[in-house]
């Protein structure tokens, strides 16, 4: 009968290729991933304008299952109270949704202009879904914005002022707006010569889809460059 004694350095490889394995399969946990994603807003006072500003967020998907853990950053910008309220609300309904557990993830958001204190609701779709696409190892390419929130009964809300939105996103050489099927206003954005793909979507699926180009968007409409 033939018995096989592995030698010293044999052990030592096998013991190498058993932790790299374990290295490769723990990858999808304790990795943190950052995107800077864009999104859209008005300025305050009378005469408003549309702008597009950037949110930077950091995702970590932990091991354990205690529960969804938000960070807002203070510096160099910071989100209002009712900001952080309408995302963290976006990224629970998001999650339910979709079908995902957010109980292990943990989210870090920063404001990279200093001074600036964004306001308001109509980003916490765009952020929710950038992090349910970064949960499910997807990525919301460049020049991909949404605007609007997330409702309770998983529908992309409507979202205020989107002709002026939708023009900062032209200027800006953004390629796609995502907006709630229910705004009609988009049908009503001024003409700039700069080409545009307005996407008009119902469901938070819906709106994951059409950020990271999983599944044609038959109702887009592409507002190009007049003749």
């Amino acid at each position: 009968m033939l018995r096989w004694l592995p030698s010293t350095q044999t052990l030592a490889c096998l013991m190498t290729c058993l932790l790299l394995i374990s290295l490769i399969e723990g990858q999808g946990y304790g990795a943190s991933r950052e995107q800077l994603i864009p999104i859209l807003g008005v300025t305050t006072g009378q005469n408003q304008i549309g702008m597009v500003s950037y949110v930077r967020i950091s995702f970590e998907e932990r091991q354990d299952q205690g529960g969804l853990m938000l960070h807002f950053n203070t510096a160099p910008g910071r989100f209002s109270r009712m900001a952080q309220t309408s995302i963290e609300q976006g990224i629970r309904q998001s999650g339910r949704s979709l079908g995902i557990s957010t109980d292990s993830w943990t989210v870090e958001l920063s404001v990279p202009y200093a001074g600036m204190t964004i306001y308001g609701d109509s980003m916490s779709a765009m952020v929710s879904l950038s992090i349910a696409a970064m949960a499910q190892g997807k990525t919301v390419p460049a020049g991909y914005v949404l605007t609007g929130t997330v409702t309770s009964n998983g529908e992309i809300g409507q979202a205020g002022s989107v002709p002026l939105k939708i023009q900062a996103a032209r200027t800006a050489r953004l390629r796609r707006v995502v907006v709630s099927k229910q705004t009609s206003a988009v049908e009503h954005a001024d003409n700039l010569p700069i080409s545009i793909q307005i996407s008009p979507v119902l469901s938070v699926q819906d709106a994951l889809n059409a950020l990271t180009d999983t599944s044609p968007i038959n109702s887009a409409i592409s507002e190009d460059e007049p003749r």
